[in-house]
């Protein structure tokens, strides 16, 4: 074999064994019971799901829904896990959770930088219909920095994480933030009432809804193909609302496929704490289950009397009777 082709085939075999080994696609999962990264930040209802209505603003809020949903699963599955990861895990989750902070962070400065202008602009140049926002984003922004100090920090985290300070840390962001993603679809799906909104069916709606289509295409890729895209896609619910989103967002199934699953491979052990599997099911956490098989097995070993104790006990109470009864 040529050096070439020996090249080629052992690249082949190193790219199929990390497959094998860390590829989402690979993890056994199974249904998750309570509690699960729907709390305690609660889920945005999509505004098309509670309305019906299908206008721009309408579906630009929903998306914005979506996307904030994966976050929100985000922070609940890192939340809920927490007090469970062991040394074992923690280097893995500690990874798992600065991704969650770049994730929102990117879509922050996605949002300043790139969306509020452009819709503002489709308003006429109102750009008092994101004061409030902006002012939800200042309440919580600091706190997503701070978490991702203390996580870069951790130089040795197996050793170095406190589930009682990154709760803390979270229990600080929990109010501002879920009440930023809630608000914020809220705003968008109001704006369809706005004195500037396009009429539906104009070329202005069209330039409007394309802008919402740019940019929700770009903001997830552009925080990160290799770590922000895998978390994104398997903390996307196929379920929620009945399914009624199982294949946004709309792409390729073969593309979809292959950014959860081979790009998802190259840091694949960070994503064992997402709260969904590569196809969008639900999944039981993974320092839950773990905690629960480990409770499980320290109850049954507590309750289980060995066989070898049973047969002491009968040649004690047989044995020695009877010699006390030789002895009298």
């Amino acid at each position: 074999m040529s050096l070439i082709g020996t090249f080629v085939f052992g690249t082949a075999c190193l790219l199929t064994t990390s497959f094998f080994n860390y590829s989402p696609y690979m993890a056994q999962i199974s249904a998750p019971t309570a509690p699960w990264a729907d709390a305690p930040i609660p889920l945005v209802a999509t505004p098309q799901h509670l309305t019906g209505k299908t206008d721009l603003f309408t579906a630009g809020a929903t998306h914005m829904a979506l996307v904030h949903n994966a976050m929100i699963r985000g922070f609940n599955s890192i939340y809920q896990q927490a007090p469970y990861i062991d040394e074992q895990l923690a280097p893995d989750f500690v990874r798992y959770a600065l991704t969650w902070t770049s994730f929102v962070t990117s879509h922050h400065h996605d949002e300043e930088d790139n969306l509020f202008g452009k819709v503002a602009a489709l308003l006429g140049g109102d750009e008092t219909v994101w004061a409030e926002t902006r002012e939800e984003h200042e309440s919580f922004i600091d706190g997503v920095a701070q978490l991702q100090t203390y996580l870069g920090g951790l130089s040795r985290p197996a050793s170095e994480l406190s589930a009682g300070e990154l709760l803390r840390l979270l229990d600080g962001l929990r109010a501002p933030l879920g009440h930023h993603l809630h608000s914020e679809v809220q705003t968008i799906a109001a704006l369809a009432g706005h004195p500037g909104a396009p009429a539906e069916g104009s070329d202005a709606a069209a330039a409007a809804a394309l802008v919402f289509k740019t940019w929700g295409k770009k903001t997830v890729t552009r925080a990160g193909v290799l770590d922000v895209v895998p978390f994104f896609l398997l903390n996307l619910d196929r379920t929620f609302e009945g399914g009624r989103w199982a294949h946004w967002p709309p792409m390729p199934a073969p593309v979809r496929w292959v950014l959860a699953n081979v790009v998802g491979t190259y840091h694949g052990t960070w994503w064992r704490f997402a709260s969904c599997g590569s196809d969008g099911s639900p999944r039981q956490l993974l320092a839950l289950q773990r905690a629960a098989a480990a409770a499980a097995a320290t109850s049954k070993e507590a309750t289980q009397v060995p066989a070898h104790h049973h047969q002491s006990a009968t040649t004690s109470a047989g044995e020695n009777p009877a010699g006390r009864a030789d002895e009298l």
